[in-house]
């Protein structure tokens, strides 16, 4: 029988499917530096950047006048971050999520100019709160400890692996993210999606930086199944798909927390209808863990993480950019405000797989060089702007 188009792609993924080794199983041996990217990555960035080209040159331009890229920063650790809701009391919240930011700012410097002098600011960074922080307290610690977690094995990955200097305490930082960092996030969240999300995306990388097989494996499977739940496909059903522990067994649950959106369409979030911002908090850390566990060995960009990364992408962009919001769509309003969270998506499903993203491609270019959200996105038209590595 001659197969369609459409029974010869599924016929090759359940192939693929068939073959290859579980998609949340930590691979026989850690690549390093492997969190978001890759040494490939790096250098492909650092060539461009040394030869002027755009927009690597810009992106690089625009992180080094930042306040993360100073060589004079101050780290401000403590003992214990407490952080309420919206960061309301903020006792070293900001502190903790910006030095994390500043550490892998100066890790991706040093690794760009060659100058010892950021990979050892990164370093005292880093040995300034592992020599410190012991706890996060408060009803948005969990977030806290995901957003700050998130960072910190980003740096030192790129630190650990491409400085050829001293790392003293390079053991102290480890126990740090083993005893204050994992225990947190390996739990997860049965709040708003995005919450889990950036949890899994510092537990997935705090395992590959500890290289904990065990811990990479209860992160993934968690980063599948929340996936699942936080971008609906058509083919999910009449309703999207639920995370066993939340009891969201009925239709009223579900629309309820999906922010009382009842028309369900391919590419909308859980917290679409909430605003932007925080979808795109979601979003980002989808593509983060997508683009490790690529790293890893375990493509899950042919899956339906990445399906549902791409129509995710594409349906926020279209808003993003100015589309008319129909009246079956958040009563027919939405908070834009999506941030600079497109690229890695938006690099390894168009110009690696060659998926058209016609939205986001617009969106990924207009917002170029993407900078920092702040929290824990940072510099990714930098290191995954067009990267064919």
């Amino acid at each position: 029988m001659r197969r369609t188009p459409l029974l010869a792609a599924v016929a090759a993924l359940l192939l693929g499917a068939l073959s290859a080794p579980a998609a949340h199983s930590a691979p026989a041996a850690f690549v390093h530096p492997g969190v978001t990217v890759s040494a490939a990555q790096l250098e492909f960035a650092r060539t461009k950047v040394n030869a002027g080209a755009q927009p690597w040159k810009g992106a690089y331009d625009q992180m080094m006048a930042s306040k993360y890229a100073s060589l004079t920063r101050t780290p401000a650790p403590r003992a214990t971050v407490e952080c309420g809701s919206y960061s309301n009391p903020n006792y070293g919240c900001t502190d903790e999520r910006e030095d994390a930011i500043a550490a892998y700012t100066d890790a991706l410097a040093w690794y760009i100019t060659k100058d010892a002098r950021y990979a050892q600011k990164a370093i005292q960074l880093m040995d300034a709160w592992s020599g410190t922080i012991t706890s996060h307290t408060n009803s948005n610690a969990p977030l806290q400890t995901g957003w700050a977690g998130s960072s910190w094995p980003k740096a030192a990955e790129i630190i650990k692996y491409t400085y050829t200097g001293t790392w003293a305490n390079s053991a102290r930082f480890s126990t740090m993210l083993r005893n204050v960092y994992l225990p947190v996030v390996i739990k997860g969240s049965n709040s708003n999606g995005n919450w889990e999300l950036s949890m899994v995306e510092a537990a997935v990388g705090i395992s590959v930086f500890l290289e904990d097989k065990a811990s990479y494996d209860t992160a993934m499977a968690k980063f599948r199944t929340r996936t699942a739940a936080y971008v609906y496909l058509a083919s999910d059903g009449s309703v999207p798909k639920t995370v066993p522990s939340q009891n969201l067994n009925t239709t009223a649950k579900i629309v309820s927390y999906w922010q009382g959106q009842s028309t369900f369409v391919t590419g909308l979030t859980q917290e679409t209808c909430r605003d932007f911002v925080h979808t795109g908090y979601g979003i980002s850390a989808i593509s983060h863990v997508a683009e490790t566990s690529r790293i890893q060995g375990a493509d899950l960009y042919g899956t339906d993480v990445g399906e549902r990364l791409r129509q995710a992408l594409g349906f926020q962009s279209k808003y993003q950019l100015g589309e008319a919001v129909p009246s079956w769509l958040c009563g027919g309003t939405l908070t834009r405000g999506l941030g600079p969270i497109t690229e890695v998506g938006y690099n390894a499903l168009h110009n690696r797989l060659g998926i058209a993203m016609a939205n986001t491609q617009t969106l990924t270019q207009n917002q170029r060089p993407a900078g920092s959200n702040n929290l824990f996105v940072a510099w990714e038209t930098l290191t995954h702007g067009d990267n064919p590595s």
